[in-house]
Formats: C-alpha cells, structure tokens, sequence
C-alpha cells in the first residue's frame, strides 16, 4: 500500500503579515493575538496551514528580517506565551502553523554580531563575513538589496575590516562556513519545532554560502556567479535531515529568488534539500495565456524528472498585490484565483487576496520601508467601521475600498470575491484531482488556458478549468459532459457548461 501524500502536497498555505493582519491592543501594529482571535476566518475560509512573517526581536530596520533574536518575540507583537496560545489554537481547528526563520543574516544589533564587531581577537569574529582592504574601496562590486548602487560592505573604522550585507548594513551576513554558526542556526530551528511549528520558509535561502574568491559579478545584485552552491546545498541538506528527524512531516519552504525554474528545481536535490520553493516566474509573468502556459510548461519539465512539488502564488509581502498588477481589475483578480487554486502543486494566498485588495496609496510622509513595499502591506480591515476593526491607527493606511472591501462586508455577500474562494477552497479539498491528480493542457483558443487535473484509473476523479485572460467571450469545446461547479464570476454554477466561456472569466468544471 502507498505512503499517503506528506499533508504540504495538498495544503493550500495562507500568508500571515503580522504587522498588517490584527492589532489586540490598540498600538496600531498587528500582533501575535490579533492572528488568534481572527483563526476562525481562516478556518471558515478552508485554508490548510498559516505562515507567520517574521515576530522574531527586531530593531525592525527591515521590519523583522533583520533578527536581535531567534528565539524570542518582540514585544510588539507579544511573548512566547501568546505564541504557544496561538499554536494550540491553529492545531485545534486543524491549521498547520509555519513561520518565517532568517538564516542569511542577522541584526547588527544580534549579541553575536555585537560580540564579533567588538575585536578582530573576538571568538565571534569568525561567524560574520569579513575582508581585508582599504576605506575607500569595498572588495568587490556586489550591491545591496534595496538600493542595488550602495556595496553590499560596510567599512568598520574600529577593527580596519569590512562586512558583508547582502541587504542593509544593519542586517550583516552570517558566515555559513563556520560550523560553530551551523550548529547555532540549527539550534534556532530545534527551538521553534520543540514548540509545535509545522514548517519554516527559509528566507533568501539560496544565498548562504559565498563564493570564496568574493568575485566581480557581471550582475553585481542577481549574479549567481556570488554564491557557492555545491556548499549551500550541502547546508540545505543538514536543514533537511533536521526536520525529518522530527515527526509530523515538518516542512521547510525555501525563498529561492533565482529567476530561472531550472535552478530553482536544484535546490529539492534528490530529495534531499527542500520540500517545497518558491518559484518566481510566475509571479512576475504577465496577465497573458501564452505566457502562463510557458510558465506551468516550465515548472513540468523541471520539477517533474525530480519528483519535485511546485508552488505557486500570486501576491506577497515583497511585491504588489496581483491585482494591482494586473490593471486592478476585479474580474482578473477573481479568474486568477481559479487558477492558483488549480494548478498542480502548493498554493500559497497572501492575506487580503480572498477580499480582492490592491495596494494601498501610501504618501511619502508615511512610507517606511527600505525596500519600498509599503503599499502591498497596508492593514487588513475588517469591517466597515471607521476604524475597521482596528482599536488604534494602524501602522501604514488602509487599501483601498475600505468599507466595503472588507471581511464582514464581504463575508454578508454571497457575490463577493471572499465566498468566490471559499467555494475554490471547498472544491479543491473535496477533489483528490485537485489536491494530488496529474495536469494536462487541452487545446484551446489564442488567450484562453484550458487544462484537466485528473488522479489514475477510469473511474478516477477528474476536474477541468478554463481560464480567460481575454476581454472578449471565446468557445471552448469540450468532449463529454461537464457542469460548471465553481465560475470567477458565479455565472451558472450547479448548471451544464455550455461550450463557452466569458471575458476575463474562470470555471472549473466536474461530472
């Protein structure tokens, strides 16, 4: 008898930014309890699993990607203990609970980076990236994040050595060749599973290990000509071994910002490294069928040889919302929810896709952060008072559409986007095709992606989706008889498909 899939394979993962999800007490800023007293949404949606974005101790340079402290939370979010509450809760309503671990860098103001800047003699120098050189020149070309035309060094005047920073110069890189780090991180990761985490997404996790010769790049910020794979893939595998150790099928879920799906694909090893990554094209892929095709194309040639699951998603913290992209079309945003939903692999929402949001207008005067991603982050509301079920003013403004773009308002009309995925969720867990089941593409007209998710055997279960990414209605002619069980739009669910499908619309269709 075959091993039941591991639970990730047929998990629909719901992204938390706890800054922007729910504020408990009135700071203006979302915490750890707000996520807990707002568990019902997402049992009510039907998502599988939540991952928590970064509530680590944080001077919050970067907003929590920037770790003082791996094994705590920061008081603005809460304390340990309202963590474990919000475990137990999330386990009892049957949610998986992920978050976020940072493995590439810490806080300069972490107590192993303060140890190591303190003295060249310093048993902690050695767990950082540090250079010889001159003040007025960095050793090499590499750019930061951010700003991609500020050194990715930092000079430090009191030792005469340079440090590294893939990112700010308050977030210096770990040196991953150090075994002392290692065990270190390792320790972090063993704190948080002894604490019921099903999983961690493993932040830039590609980045690791540093070529040794510290080259020029001819792309001095995406260059993988910095990085030495065969070293970090080894690192990855000690990641995994880890988390196999544990039980419950612990998952890790690796941020791989390589633009090529080839490369992506290598870091599931054999496998041996990770159990899921993210894989980036798509989401930066137009609204086009013909470039989605080449896309899902893309991912089944590479991951397939491997037996490597996909991910998919169309929205995060560190990029506008999906809709925003796509001309802030309501009607797009709703048939490329059917599409996510149906794709072979891993969805994974961010918070406030299932209301339809775009980014907010965030003023000059109020935009906070680094890397300018302040709009994708604005609040989440949740209803349509005027605060929207905020107690304080939040943090960043709200999206637009407040009042009625929110989950009380859209929760009360059976129309609305939110109930839209709520019966994709319904569908997909009811459906094994959906969940685990093979994807073949069925011929269809010039802007419109048809495909069928089917599991083995005659009487298997079988679903067809048909997207339109066009303005205009095309006929797509389908063999056998087929009833439309959820539509972007709602337009004839329950009722027989009849051959065509409308502009800018979605169905996914049964028997």
């Amino acid at each position: 008898m075959a091993e039941p899939a591991p639970w990730w394979k047929s998990a629909v993962v719901y992204q938390v930014y706890p800054r922007s999800f729910a504020d408990s007490d009135g700071d203006g800023v979302g915490d750890l309890e707000g996520i807990r007293r707002h568990l019902d949404h997402l049992q009510w949606l039907g998502v599988d699993a939540l991952w928590l974005s970064p509530f680590f101790r944080s001077p919050m340079a970067d907003f929590g990607y920037d770790v003082a402290d791996y094994c705590d939370v920061d008081p603005i979010f809460g304390t340990l203990e309202d963590f474990g509450r919000l475990v137990q809760e999330a386990h009892s309503r049957n949610l998986k609970v992920l978050i976020d671990w940072v493995p590439n860098h810490t806080s300069d103001q972490h107590p192993w980076f303060v140890a190591s800047r303190s003295s060249r003699d310093d048993p902690k120098r050695d767990w950082y990236v540090w250079v010889d050189g001159t003040p007025d020149r960095p050793p090499n070309n590499w750019k930061a994040a951010f700003s991609q035309t500020e050194p990715a060094w930092t000079w430090d005047e009191a030792t005469g050595q340079w440090y590294l920073h893939l990112f700010l110069a308050e977030q210096p890189d770990l040196n991953w060749r150090n075994p002392e780090v290692v065990a270190a991180m390792h320790d972090t990761l063993r704190f948080w599973l002894h604490r019921g985490v099903d999983g961690f997404r493993m932040d830039v996790i590609h980045a690791l290990a540093k070529h040794p010769d510290l080259p020029d790049v001819d792309d001095p910020w995406l260059d993988t000509g910095r990085l030495d794979e065969p070293a970090t893939h080894e690192l990855i595998r000690g990641f995994r071994r880890l988390l196999d150790s544990y039980p419950g099928d612990r998952v890790s879920v690796g941020e791989v910002f390589i633009l090529s799906t080839a490369k992506v694909a290598e870091y599931y090893g054999d496998d041996d490294e990770l159990h899921l990554a993210f894989n980036f094209p798509p989401l930066f892929a137009p609204w086009d069928a013909a470039k989605w095709r080449k896309r899902v194309d893309r991912v089944a040639e590479e991951f397939e040889p491997r037996d490597a699951w996909p991910t998919w998603v169309l929205s995060n913290h560190d990029n506008p919302r999906h809709r925003t992209r796509y001309g802030g079309s309501e009607a797009r945003a709703r048939a490329a929810a059917v599409l996510l939903l149906t794709l072979r692999g891993t969805p994974f929402l961010y918070e406030g896709e299932e209301l339809g949001l775009e980014d907010a207008d965030v003023p000059k005067a109020r935009q906070v952060d680094p890397g300018g991603r302040d709009g994708t982050r604005a609040p989440i509301p949740w209803d349509a008072s005027p605060g929207h079920g905020w107690p304080g003013d939040p943090w960043l403004p709200w999206p637009p559409e407040p009042d009625v773009r929110n989950v009380e308002s859209e929760r009360a009309n059976p129309a609305s986007i939110l109930h839209l995925y709520r019966r994709l969720l319904t569908a997909r867990r009811a459906s094994p095709a959906l969940q685990l089941g093979a994807w073949r593409a069925i011929e269809s007209p010039h802007g419109v992606l048809a495909y069928e998710r089917a599991v083995d055997g005659d009487n298997g279960d079988r679903r067809v989706v048909v997207v339109n990414f066009t303005d205009q209605p095309h006929v797509v002619d389908l063999s056998g008889n087929w009833t439309v069980e959820v539509a972007s739009d709602g337009a004839g669910e329950g009722e027989p498909y009849a051959g065509s499908i409308g502009a800018d619309q979605a169905v996914l269709l049964s028997r």
